[in-house]
């Protein structure tokens, strides 16, 4: 299921970057002394109590501000508001209670989320006390921390925690079987168009239950004796909302909708081609190991030669090269050209991503393709290929043991892969390699 969300927010230079990073162990957001750094969300993912959930980080609110950044900036705000389980509110507590901090007080509140307010900077024992001030803006929970100290988070955390939903849900025990296809990519590119028209052919209509998404719809249906859910990332705001034509508008719905699904289908837009935001929302799935579709999308609205689709999957490849294994379908939600065999086509990938290969047949590929091509020397030391077999599924990882790890070039192990792919197929998946040196008796 989609990890929960938590996002921080509060004015600027309260210390809410310092708290992210805190949080996620990392130096992912930009700290410095002095206030509007952050501009945009930053995401990381991580764990409390053996719960993975993902944070948010907000750019500084300035309510009576009017100009373009601050506008910007609160789009942002609100998205990150409306798609958390639970926000925490940073104040600062040597500052001591604003006009400013009740003014984003009273807009939480309309939000109807669960909020806690972390009064930061309490790094003193006698600066304990100033966090009663923050008492009267009236939320249930509110906790004294020091983000730069450490002191207070793992309080904070457990409050958090209480507000996550349940770790598992009915729509995961019903569809445990079923293939999950997420059908992601930047805003109009036809998302929602292309799910109404897979779901107005050949279906039996199983159930609609909402998703752990937020105001998410997974629809089940049966296709060909196949079950699938659908999992749409678009058109399920209101409309109006600022941030609705924003390039960030799709990256958290994505994120979270990949999470869940088994296939993810990039659609693409024939007529205004592939931007670099195609690339990014593509690759949280790559990264996320999951199978890839691609589906061309508007392919009715462009010209056509006896070349333009073999020129037009070109053009793809080059700007993905990493997805070389990855399908593509031209398609038309407008007229319901080829949206069938999209979900065939998942199947397939389905299918490929979780297939097992016996350890005895992945030696014999492995070792007829050493034998074709041997591994490179190095000042008379060669790579020895000892053995190999396949370690997990979804996506289907390998382990290769050689004598010397350092001497795996990456042209050689994409060769393996290459070798196994064309033996094994795996369209539609992407492919892990893990190279793991043996005994130290066996490196000569």
């Amino acid at each position: 299921m989609a990890a929960p969300v938590m996002a921080i927010v509060g004015t600027p230079n309260v210390g809410k970057s310092t708290l992210f990073n805190r949080i996620v162990g990392q130096r992912l957001a930009i700290v410095e002394d002095r206030p509007g750094i952050t501009r945009d969300r930053i995401y990381a993912s991580t764990e409390w109590r053996s719960r993975s959930f993902r944070v948010i980080d907000t750019g500084g609110l300035e309510l009576g501000q009017v100009d373009a950044i601050a506008t910007r900036i609160r789009a942002q705000v609100e998205l990150a508001i409306d798609e958390a389980e639970v926000i925490v509110f940073v104040v600062d507590g040597v500052v001591g209670l604003t006009s400013a901090d009740e003014e984003i007080a009273n807009l939480l509140r309309r939000s109807g989320k669960p909020v806690i307010v972390a009064v930061n900077k309490l790094d003193r024992a006698e600066r304990n006390a100033l966090a009663y001030d923050f008492y009267g803006l009236g939320f249930d929970k509110t906790i004294g921390i020091s983000a730069e100290h450490a002191l207070g988070i793992g309080d904070l955390l457990d409050a958090v925690f209480d507000y996550f939903p349940p770790a598992s849900t009915d729509l995961d025990q019903i569809d445990e079987d079923a293939i999950k296809v997420a059908v992601i990519g930047r805003p109009n590119v036809g998302k929602s168009s292309l799910i109404n028209a897979i779901l107005g052919e050949d279906r039996v209509l199983v159930s609609e239950v909402a998703g752990t998404t937020r105001d998410a719809i997974d629809t089940a249906f049966t296709m060909d004796e196949t079950r699938f859910v659908l999992i749409d990332t678009a058109g399920m705001r209101k409309r109006g909302k600022v941030y609705e034509a924003t390039e960030k508008y799709s990256v958290l719905r994505a994120l979270r909708a990949i999470e869940r699904c088994d296939v993810a289908v990039l659609v693409i837009d024939a007529d205004s081609g592939i931007i670099e935001q195609d690339k990014r929302v593509v690759g949280y799935a790559l990264d996320a190991g999951k199978a890839i579709v691609v589906a061309v999308n508007k392919w009715d609205a462009i010209e056509k030669n006896g070349k333009t689709a073999q020129e037009f999957e070109k053009m793809i490849r080059s700007h993905f090269p990493f997805l070389s294994w990855a399908p593509i379908v031209f398609v038309s939600a407008k007229t319901r050209q080829r949206v069938r065999r999209v979900l065939e086509i998942a199947a397939e990938a389905a299918e490929n991503h979780a297939q097992r290969i016996a350890t005895s047949t992945v030696n014999t590929i492995v070792q007829e393709a050493v034998a074709m091509v041997p591994p490179p020397t190095d000042k008379g030391k060669r790579l020895k290929i000892l053995y190999a077999t396949q370690v997990a599924v979804k996506p289907p990882t390998f382990a290769i043991f050689v004598n010397r790890a350092e001497m795996m070039h990456f042209s050689y192990e994409r060769y393996l892969e290459n070798k196994l792919r064309e033996s094994f197929g795996f369209l539609g998946t992407p492919m892990r390699i893990l190279i793991r040196e043996r005994n130290s008796h066996e490196r000569n």
